[in-house]
């Protein structure tokens, strides 16, 4: 019997997807593990893995469709077999933000039936993905003016890019409060002077979740210095025993095993905000902030307090090559419990980071440097230190658990024969 393949989550937030393109073609045999497809959301470009094995026997959307997430995009099953025609793929329920309803359209529904809330509904039968609404709102769309072609007349991202200008109205229905909106510093300028560039989505998602971190979570922050000098003389001794070819030990490597295991003993700052609730996590998966041509992405790793150091940096530095390449995995970017973000590289001596929420936190790091220090015995000389600060959401820690989880993580760091254990 056939099986389908779905639009998978990526993210807590994530409520579609543009299918970009099909890897594999009808009739093709596909496995578990297998690139079906990629599909493009706010944040990158993702091969999409098949979770069932049999023969593709029929595509469920077309390549540039907007899917929701949870819709069959794809059915397979034995070779041969035949299958039934398919509706359009209904849109799995999403949950919708509070701040964010705004106008919104589509055929209307009988009157006597209720739309079920957080189904993209509004009065009338209307219905729009998150995404699309965010949109009508930034460029004055009025939703009701619009015709959805998502599954079931549903507006989405595709339907409000192409409405045309006209269809903007000055006085929206406004049901409840609405978020802060971009703010205006005049009319955007315009001549042989100045280039103008759309921003791109992946910078427009960065900017609204940045936004809403700091505008939601009550930030503080607490820096100390490291020795790192330890550290660096055995990352070195590592690299040069390792055979040709092998994936070197980086920095960062090091930084997050450290982050991994001080968080077994900081367990409250391995959590994520809810309201009224917190969920802290058994696993420690570290988010790594990694630096794209448009903006950032960040790539996880799994159970970094469990994971080898040399097996941590191969998986690292493959997912962040992915990253880069366009080709991340579901899984690359999924189930970060905190984050590590380091301009280390980029010659950047100290700075603070913005947590992603609803994580607890996020570590800057800055740049090893050669300093003056006084040793123990009162003289002067040359040292290698680096500066980390924590960010950490007053909602759910305060200055003194954080300050605790720097001294114990500046022990790992100048003690670095314990990120071998």
């Amino acid at each position: 019997m056939a099986q389908s393949v779905l639009m998978p989550k990526l993210g807590f937030d994530m409520a579609e997807g543009t299918l970009v393109r099909w890897r594999k073609n009808i009739g093709e045999t596909v496995g578990p593990g297998e690139v079906i497809a990629e599909i493009e959301t706010d944040k990158a470009t993702i091969e999409i893995e098949s979770s069932v094995t049999g023969s593709l026997l029929k595509y469920l959307v077309k390549e540039g469709d907007v899917v929701p997430v949870g819709a069959e995009i794809a059915l397979v099953g034995e070779a041969g077999e035949q299958v039934a025609e398919a509706a359009a793929p209904a849109p799995a329920p999403q949950p919708e933000p509070a701040a964010t309803p705004g106008p919104q359209t589509a055929p209307p529904a009988p009157a006597a039936v209720q739309p079920a809330a957080g189904d993209g509904h509004l009065p009338g039968g209307v219905k729009a993905s998150p995404l699309a609404r965010r949109i009508a709102q930034d460029k004055g769309l009025d939703l009701a003016q619009i015709a959805g072609t998502g599954p079931g007349g549903r507006i989405v991202r595709r339907d409000v890019e192409q409405a045309v200008p006209s269809q903007a109205t000055p006085t929206p229905v406004s049901l409840a409060p609405a978020p802060a909106a971009i703010p205006s510093f005049g009319a955007v300028p315009e001549g042989p002077d100045v280039e103008i560039i759309p921003t791109s989505k992946l910078r427009t998602r960065i900017g609204s979740r940045m936004v809403e971190s700091k505008q939601q979570a009550p930030h503080f922050y607490v820096t100390t210095e490291m020795d790192v000098e330890a550290m660096l003389t055995l990352r070195k001794l590592i690299n040069d025993s390792l055979e040709e070819g092998a994936t070197k030990i980086s920095v960062n490597d090091m930084i997050v095993k450290a982050t991994a295991l001080t968080l077994r003993k900081f367990p409250n700052l391995n959590s994520h905000f809810y309201g009224d609730r917190i969920a802290r996590y058994r696993r420690i998966n570290i988010g790594i902030a990694v630096a794209l041509g448009e903006g950032l992405i960040n790539v996880v790793a799994r159970d970094a307090d469990r994971t080898a150091l040399g097996t941590l940096a191969a998986q690292n530095k493959a997912m962040i090559d992915r990253a880069r390449e366009g080709k991340v995995r579901p899984e690359d970017i999924e189930g970060a419990t905190f984050t590590v973000s380091n301009l280390g590289p980029y010659d950047v001596d100290h700075f603070i980071a913005i947590i992603n929420p609803p994580e607890a936190g996020i570590l800057a790091i800055g740049a090893a440097r050669r300093v003056p220090v006084v040793q123990k015995d009162g003289t002067v000389g040359v040292g290698t230190r680096m500066k980390i600060t924590i960010s950490v959401d007053h909602r759910i820690s305060d200055g003194a658990e954080a300050g605790q989880f720097l001294q114990e993580m500046k022990r790992l760091i100048e003690n670095p024969l314990s990120l071998l254990v």
